[in-house]
């Protein structure tokens, strides 16, 4: 092979890793917010005619056009230096932290002072209705709402074991370590093997669930039972399809709630 031949292979070889390398980023990158996402297209398709309309005036003001464009836009805050700050003022209210398996919602003792995922959606919620409230705080509001019921509906944001939801339990997956809330967040929704939107479409096209459950402490002590009763904490430490296989029917009923319960949310709060 030429000089020349063997340059332009290198090239060719060089631009191959490069775009399995972006390939593999994205990849990576999607699946983190996928079920946020899922649960915020479940929700727009659960609006009634004049809260999509409301929902799509304040979408505009945060340059967006679907409710799943802003889903992850609290779990965002983080990345950008200006407004690390605010990340962190707000970083509590993502979760909630029982104090023992029977689940009890304590508010002083769990949630004081509202720094409680349980409280934020009631606070969020309340300055989204309110219509003498600034556009731009509605829309903060908005944005706010659509993430934290899809936290409240991911078990490990609301357990009661001393292990930060799972941060702190250690597992293996594919030979490398990592811990079990990182499973849940990504691993257990990617097992499906579809995108975000196309997944979002199955999950729409099943049975409706009969719920009628309009409070956030019900949905919190749901999530805590979870994980006290669904095996969502393994046997082995070596996480394995099997148990990606069993966790995903639970994580999919659990992100149809979530679309279900935002959706009521926000029609009660827009109409």
């Amino acid at each position: 092979m030429t000089s020349a031949a063997l340059r332009m292979h290198a090239h060719r070889l060089g631009w191959l890793a490069s775009m399995l390398a972006l390939f593999c980023s994205t990849a990576a990158q999607a699946w983190g917010p996928a079920a946020h996402r899922i649960v915020a297209q479940l929700a727009e398709g659960q609006l009634q005619a004049d809260a999509r309309v409301k929902v799509r005036q304040l979408l505009t003001l945060s340059d967006a056009r679907h409710l799943s464009d802003v889903a992850n836009w609290a779990d965002d805050l983080r990345e950008d230096p200006d407004q690390r700050e605010f990340a962190r003022a707000t970083a509590r209210l993502h979760y909630v932290n029982f104090a023992d398996s029977a689940c009890r919602f304590e508010a002083d003792r769990i949630c004081a002072n509202g720094q409680c995922v349980v409280a934020a959606i009631d606070h969020y919620a309340a300055i989204l209705a309110d219509s003498s409230r600034p556009l731009a705080e509605r829309a903060e509001a908005l944005r706010f709402v659509v993430h934290f019921v899809g936290d409240v509906h991911q078990p490990l944001h609301a357990g009661y074991r001393p292990d930060r939801g799972g941060n702190q339990y250690q597992v293996r997956i594919d030979g490398k370590g990592s811990n079990l809330h990182s499973v849940w967040d990504s691993r257990v929704t990617a097992s499906a093997r579809l995108g975000w939107s196309r997944h979002a479409e199955r999950l729409a096209r099943m049975a409706p669930l009969a719920d009628a459950s309009e409070d956030p402490v019900a949905w919190a002590r749901q999530s805590c039972r979870l994980t006290r009763d669904a095996g969502i904490y393994p046997d082995s430490r070596n996480i394995d399809s099997a148990y990606l296989e069993r966790m995903r029917p639970i994580a999919e009923r659990q992100m149809r709630l979530a679309g279900k319960r935002l959706a009521n949310v926000l029609n009660r709060a827009l109409d």
